[in-house]
């Protein structure tokens, strides 16, 4: 069966950096587009971040733009949030997420879904 199994968070003072990493089993990686999304309390899940199957194409979200790197290593079956700068609007729960399409982005239906990890960021 798929698994999405999210790593790196934790607690980070507001500025400084954070790694996640998601690792994936049960499917053929390089065939599906990863992405990066995020749950803050009490709102909805918002996109982060998106990759192509190949890696050539990225997206990203307004509020993240030249702080998070999103990448893969189709070696490993892992994908990749490089988050720097963070801010303490940052803290949410980090999901990450695979898609059968060459690439997805921001609105793609995606299919599968890891469980989470906490990122949180004092002020």
């Amino acid at each position: 069966q798929v698994q999405l199994v999210e790593s790196g968070g934790g607690l980070v003072q507001a500025g400084g950096s954070l790694r996640l990493s998601c690792a994936a089993s049960g499917l053929t990686f390089s065939s599906y587009s990863m992405g990066w999304f995020r749950q803050a309390p009490g709102k909805e899940r918002e996109f982060v971040a998106s990759i192509s199957r190949s890696g050539g194409t990225t997206y990203y979200a307004d509020s993240v733009k030249g702080r998070f790197t999103i990448s893969r290593d189709n070696a490993k079956n892992t994908v990749y949030l490089q988050m720097n700068s963070l801010k303490p609007e940052d803290t949410a729960v980090y999901y990450c997420a695979a898609d059968r399409a060459v690439v997805a982005g921001q609105f793609s239906a995606y299919d599968y879904w890891g469980q989470g990890t906490q990122v949180t960021v004092s002020s």
